[in-house]
């Protein structure tokens, strides 16, 4: 930026802090916490201290093969719970599969609890399926606008149990519940502090079964959640609310950066041997520790650009079809599709706030002694060769003539917009998918 753009924008931000009066309150929320090995064996408990007698236990085909699900099924029923499984979540969950589930407890209920076992489609799969088992209406009435209604819900949750197999979304700590909705061939979701679980159960030895690939995008979801909550707009540089307007992600702020900045500083000890031995105990637990850490972070700071590019990415895939995951269907991965713009989003946002993207490049990289906008993005870049992701855009399916169309995909998603800090136009938006599309 030149020191001519620098001073308008400075002149723009002062104009505007003369005519608006800035917000003075930040909030934060979290899940109850349960942390170690062995701590899935005690859901069971948990649940009888909440007065469930029947529970809805949610998971995938793959979480399933797995045998945890039925483990902690059987240790529930052991407490005397009466457990219903719904093994039919959909990886990368989207309309169609949050209705089939929703319709599946419909049927098969009612039920006093719920719990999610597997990543965070099983995770977000439960959360639509607990809103629309306690609440009226269907999926679009509370998908986030422009896309959806974004109503609120009128009634209470149930209890919800999450239980990630993953480390990676955080979902289990956020009031965020994401999906595709194929009509529009968009990813989007659904924001509302009552679709937080109700207790987060994280359990390191399950996910020992992870393979290497979904461990390299799920920990950079993990990344990404961190640095985009740390340098998010300051929560004093949006406008003030009254209490109903405000949202869970409410910009950066002292507590969230406590958790974001713990979480980098896991990640720069664990993720490269993690991704390279999966069955290495002592980094898997740093793994869920960083993907704890960051969800507590970003579950009320926000994310933005690199979030809100993802979204397009992974909704608008061809045949792309990384190893690890599911055969036969196209996909990019969510923590893949948010990584794949992160480089250029944070050179984007560098002058925003340069001093937090240079102490983030050092947590991340100790060795890191690059200044300057180039420094976060060149660690990123190392880090993302060293776990195997795709080398830009282009690897995964994109090219120049997608750019437009991604764009599109991602000014739908305000809600991450909103929070980046600085204005996002879409000619930025094009640049910052343009410079991504071979990153090395």
């Amino acid at each position: 930026m030149s020191d001519t753009a620098r001073a308008e924008r400075a002149r723009a931000e002062r104009a505007r802090a003369e005519t608006t009066r800035a917000e003075t309150v930040f909030t934060y929320g979290a899940p109850a916490l349960k942390f170690g090995p062995g701590a899935s064996a005690e859901i069971g408990y948990d649940l009888l201290q909440t007065g469930a007698r029947r529970v809805l236990l949610v998971t995938d085909p793959g979480v399933a093969a797995t045998g945890h699900p039925a483990r902690i099924g059987q240790q529930m029923e052991h407490r005397g719970l009466e457990v219903t499984t719904y093994d039919g979540v959909h990886v990368e969950p989207t309309d169609e599969s949050m209705g089939a589930a929703v319709d599946f407890a419909r049927e098969s209920g009612p039920f006093d609890a719920i719990v999610a076992v597997g990543g965070g489609s099983a995770i977000d799969t439960a959360k639509a399926v607990n809103l629309l088992v306690t609440n009226p209406g269907e999926l679009m009435d509370y998908i986030n606008a422009p896309v959806g209604a974004a109503s609120a819900p009128v009634n209470p949750l149930l209890p919800l149990v999450a239980c990630p197999t993953t480390t990676g979304t955080g979902s289990e700590s956020t009031t965020i519940c994401v999906l595709d909705v194929l009509s529009l061939q968009v990813k989007t979701g659904i924001s509302h502090p009552r679709l937080r679980p109700t207790l987060a159960v994280v359990d390191p030895t399950l996910t020992l079964t992870q393979p290497e690939m979904v461990t390299a995008a799920a920990g950079m979801d993990i990344l990404c959640h961190a640095l985009e909550s740390y340098t998010a707009r300051w929560y004093a540089g949006f406008d003030a609310k009254q209490p109903e307007e405000r949202v869970p992600y409410c910009g950066a702020n002292p507590i969230a950066d406590m958790w974001s900045e713990r979480a980098m500083s896991l990640l720069a000890g664990a993720f490269r041997a993690a991704v390279k031995d999966g069955s290495d105990p002592a980094a898997r637990e740093q793994m869920a520790l960083a993907a704890t850490f960051a969800g507590l972070g970003f579950g009320n700071a926000g994310v933005h650009i690199p979030h809100a590019n993802a979204y397009p990415i992974a909704g608008r895939v061809r045949d792309y079809r990384p190893p690890g995951y599911p055969e036969g269907e196209a996909i990019v991965p969510h923590g893949m599709a948010v990584a794949l713009t992160a480089p250029e989003a944070f050179r984007f946002t560098f002058d925003a706030a340069p001093e937090r993207h240079l102490h983030a490049a050092r947590l991340l990289d100790p060795s890191c002694a690059a200044d300057g906008p180039d420094a976060l993005p060149g660690v990123l870049l190392d880090l993302m060769r060293d776990v195997g992701l795709p080398s830009g855009l282009a690897e995964v399916g994109y090219a120049d003539s997608d750019v437009d169309d991604l764009v599109d995909g991602s000014l739908k998603q305000q809600r991450l917009l909103a929070t980046a800090p600085r204005e996002v136009t879409p000619d930025d938006l094009a640049g910052v998918f343009r410079g991504s599309l071979e990153l090395w």
